[in-house]
């Protein structure tokens, strides 16, 4: 084949060109954009309001290189195939690569595979079409929506707290979830309650425990009716120890518990973060590596996932029929359902594009199988991914469940008992316990329950156990209830969840404290400012809306102008009104003290910088004085002293924030606080914590020292770079750029605006 006869197919990744460079052979060219190469400027606003908000796109700093390589080789071939991610995103940057190269070569058409495999990339390349235009609306409507927001809400935040800081559409709402959870746990009320339970014998002389569920009729429920203190307990208890006990029902039923659908983004996040203690970032990384190629040693590179970014449980009916024989063959007919499973699309769902799934479904490409060519967080990941779809197809699991009812004198306890008669399902895949906030408080069992009771039968009270609890406020959020609640609300995307979390991790808007995510001073702050003067556009119910637009834009239901429109209106109204109460705003924030400046004489007052609070004199400009604020701030957290088995609290010191026994002075211990972020170093399990040097300066190093001596000088972040695949990113910061983020191996640099 001649040279200006073959085809150019452009992906975005050098790692997935390398995969479908395989699949292709030589009558193809495959080359990498290596991400978006066209987009808003960086150093002014790019967006004409006034012209149906038309956006104003350029080159992106660093790619001229790469665009002209890429029409240099669009010259030599007959056909121009553009392969990027079948996502709005991808869709708009196949859009801008067209743009480009249609000065070179006019024959450009868009394919579109879910997995990378050999059968969908070829098929694809036979079922070429044009770029659907629909598809870049929606997601340019994004890009503007978050462009407006960035750069006329920031610089309200600049003037009235300090320089630098940045509010975003979608993440100023998920910061708003964050701050006002932290909110209720601060304005709890505890209820005291009681507990009782009873240890009862059968006339078998089998044991069980069972829980005071009522009290003549009433049901027990903290909120509603309770033993509410140890005096009422104590009148219970004498009348349970004289009470007859008998068994007055018994409930045996037979209950099916179905398997999961497939993964979806949001869901995998979720499970990975669950499980594996990822951050969503590192989950997303993980899963992009997997989909892109792995070096399989003789196979070559392969795509070991479908895509990742995807709302939709659908499953192809080939993947199905393959899964099918793949159980039959592994765990037997027995565990095959007569019909093929498929769950029906979520709500709201865009469904474009198949569950998570592996892309080759035989023994050959098993977990264990693969095990010496992945890493292991990569083995973690897609065998998740594996054992979650094949269990999806499986039959359901069959249990036995059973419930005693007692009498006791007119007071009522349950026991419950679940035996599993046929395992289906769980024999592919175990379920992970759900986090605390997605829990229901449960009985307590403290046994099983006695095959051989039968209703009527008199019980012998071996033992009453009376227990003071109290009610908790809702648990603060992990990433994976953040995510959670952000997919149910319909706040953003699941492509976009990693990115919303990562972005308020580096504005310093939240921290992580344990698994658990605290608003920062700075992050209640923004949001008390933005609520307050924003409601229109910073809440819940606008963004879910203004979501479920962009998907009628993609489905040709509303215009990218309509959009806009009905989001710019209240918006500007509102930003209209801020700037005319400016000054009053700033004012507002700052806080009188009674301290004098040593210097005028002058009362100090509270302002904000980009250290956090500090004293200023009032009487600046005459007088610049400052200082820091030295009181130390104390946190709780779920952390236990290893000493003593106190709970540990989050203080701040000289130099920063630390862990610290609450049983000071009796147990001094103390420790750094956990960033987060697992240590990049080959099998190496720590995580990176922050540590102080001998002349003071704060540093960040891996948690195992001194047998892993990882360490930097930059706070690291758990993104990965999106250059050379190095598993995380550092903090920096200039007068000129602001916050960005860099890779501490190719020094790769990332801004706020790369994230979006």
């Amino acid at each position: 084949m001649t040279e200006n006869s073959k085809k150019l197919v452009v992906v975005e990744s050098p790692a997935k060109a390398k995969t479908i460079n395989k699949i292709l052979g030589g009558d193809f060219k495959v080359a990498a954009s290596v991400g978006h190469i066209i987009d808003l400027p960086k150093t002014k606003f790019g967006v004409d309001i006034e012209n149906d908000f038309r956006p104003e796109y350029v080159p992106i700093k660093g790619k001229t290189k790469i665009i002209n390589d890429l029409k240099k080789e669009a010259s030599k071939v007959a056909e121009v195939l553009l392969a990027t991610d079948p996502d709005r995103e991808g869709e708009a940057i196949a859009y801008h690569i067209a743009g480009v190269l249609s000065a070179v070569n006019k024959n450009i058409a868009r394919i579109e595979f879910n997995e990378i495999t050999q059968d969908a990339v070829l098929n694809a390349i036979k079922h070429p079409r044009k770029i659907d235009e629909a598809r870049v609306n929606a997601q340019q409507a994004r890009r503007v929506m978050d462009r407006i927001v960035g750069y006329q809400v920031s610089p309200f935040l600049w003037e009235t707290i300090y320089r630098g800081l940045s509010a975003g559409r979608v993440q100023s709402v998920a910061l708003r979830l964050i701050v006002e959870r932290e909110a209720e746990i601060r304005n709890f009320t505890a209820l005291e309650y009681w507990v009782v339970e009873a240890h009862l014998q059968t006339i078998q002389k089998e044991n069980f425990w069972a829980r005071l569920n009522k009290i003549h009729g009433k049901k027990l429920d903290p909120a509603r009716f309770r033993i509410s203190n140890q005096q009422e307990a104590e009148q219970h208890k004498t009348k349970l120890l004289k009470a007859a006990y008998t068994v007055s029902g018994i409930e045996k039923k037979n209950l099916y518990k179905s398997p999961s659908a497939p993964f979806i983004t949001s869901t995998l996040q979720q499970e990975a973060s669950r499980r594996f203690r990822m951050t969503t970032s590192r989950v997303m990384s993980i899963a992009q590596q997997l989909y892109e190629g792995v070096n399989l040693g003789p196979k070559g590179n392969a795509g070991l996932i479908t895509y990742m970014r995807t709302d939709s449980t659908r499953i192809s009916q080939e993947a199905v029929m393959k899964a099918r024989l793949y159980i039959t063959n592994t765990y037997g007919p027995d565990y095959l359902p007569t019909k093929a499973v498929q769950k029906s699309p979520r709500k709201g769902a865009q469904d474009a594009h198949e569950a998570i799934r592996p892309s080759y479904i035989q023994p050959d490409f098993e977990p264990k199988k693969l095990k010496k060519y992945l890493t292991a967080e990569q083995l973690k990941i897609y065998e998740l991914i594996w054992r979650r779809f094949i269990a999806s197809q499986m039959k359901p699991a069959l249990v036995d469940k059973t419930v005693v009812t007692v009498d006791a004198d007119g007071y009522e306890f349950i026991a419950e008992g679940e035996v599993i008669l046929f395992r289906g399902y769980l024999i592919a895949y175990e379920e992970e316990p759900k986090e605390p906030e997605e829990m229901e408080e449960q009985p307590i069992h403290k046994g099983s329950i006695p095959r051989e009771i039968k209703e009527k039968d008199p019980l012998h009270l071996l033992e009453l156990d009376v227990e003071q609890k109290f009610t908790q406020p809702p648990p603060r959020y992990s990433e994976s209830t953040l995510v959670k609640i952000l997919d149910k609300l319909g706040i953003g995307r699941p492509s976009t969840y990693a990115q919303i979390i990562s972005t308020l991790f580096l504005r310093k808007y939240i921290t992580r404290v344990n698994r658990s995510i605290q608003p920062t001073e700075l992050g209640e702050t923004v949001t008390k400012l933005l609520v307050q003067y924003f409601s229109e556009i910073f809440n819940v119910k606008f963004t879910a809306l203004m979501e479920a637009n962009l998907d009628q834009i993609e489905n040709h239901k509303v215009s990218y102008h309509k959009t806009l429109e009905d989001f710019y209106t209240p918006f500007s109204e509102s930003l209209k009104k801020v700037k005319e109460q400016k000054k009053e705003i700033k004012n507002d924030l700052q806080e009188q003290t009674m301290l004098k400046c040593e210097l005028c004489g002058r009362p100090m007052i509270i302002r904000w910088g980009r250290n956090g609070r500090f004293y200023a004199c009032s009487g600046y400009p005459d007088c610049k004085n400052t200082k820091p604020i030295e009181e130390p701030v104390k946190r709780e957290t779920q952390e236990v002293c290893e000493n003593c088995g106190s709970p540990m609290l989050i203080k701040r010191g000289r130099f920063g924030e630390f862990l610290a026994c609450s049983n000071y002075p009796t147990c001094k211990n103390t420790r750094p606080i956990s960033t987060g972020v697992t240590c990049p170093e080959k099998d190496c399990h720590g995580s990176i914590v922050q540590r102080q040097s001998k002349k003071g300066k704060i540093f960040y190093s891996c948690s195992n020292y001194p047998k892993c001596k990882f360490a930097l000088w930059d706070k690291p972040v758990a993104i990965p770079c999106p250059q050379c695949s190095y598993p995380l990113l550092v903090e920096k910061n200039s007068q000129a750029r602001g916050s960005y983020l860099q890779c501490p191996s190719c020094k790769h640099k990332k801004t706020e605006d790369d994230l979006k």
